[in-house]
């Protein structure tokens, strides 16, 4: 069989960095999830994320997406609030799913370290929440999102 690497490269000295428990905050570019478009300089050009910009658009993602809908993601990819709706629950037993859901959903990143302080606002058939999540680094911010059509 031919070799694969390089000519002058012992193969012996190649090997994948699998040892490691670091936890790499990759490049991103920034999003604007109000406008559903990506977030570009004045002249057109995509603006990147620092890495605590990428790791928070990540998350909103994945809470804004419903899992085992799109087969392009992972079955541990975003959340399952649709079944929500058919389980006619009460308000205290919604805010418990919404809260384990969403904690499930984020805590799938090797860079998320927590999701606390979950604070929940009804208004008739919809439920806003917000909550603060924490990287590996610890740092934290807050997110804010709703639920439509729970009761």
């Amino acid at each position: 069989m031919p070799n694969l690497f390089p000519a002058g490269v012992d193969e012996n000295m190649v090997q994948a960095d699998t040892d490691s428990d670091e936890v790499k905050f990759g490049r991103s570019w920034k999003f604007d999830f109000n406008k559903g478009e990506f977030v570009t300089s004045p002249v057109g050009k995509v603006q990147e994320a620092d890495p605590l910009e990428a790791w928070v658009e990540w998350c909103k993602k994945a809470i804004n997406t419903a899992r085992y809908r799109y087969l392009i993601y992972s079955e541990d990819h975003g959340q399952e609030f649709h079944d929500l709706i058919s389980l006619h629950l009460t308000r205290e037993a919604n805010e418990s799913e919404i809260q384990r859901m969403i904690t499930e959903c984020l805590m799938v990143n090797p860079r998320t370290a927590r999701v606390e302080n979950f604070i929940f606002h009804w208004e008739k058939d919809t439920v806003r929440f917000s909550f603060d999540i924490y990287n590996v680094l610890d740092e934290n911010v807050r997110i804010e999102d709703s639920v439509v059509n729970l009761i």
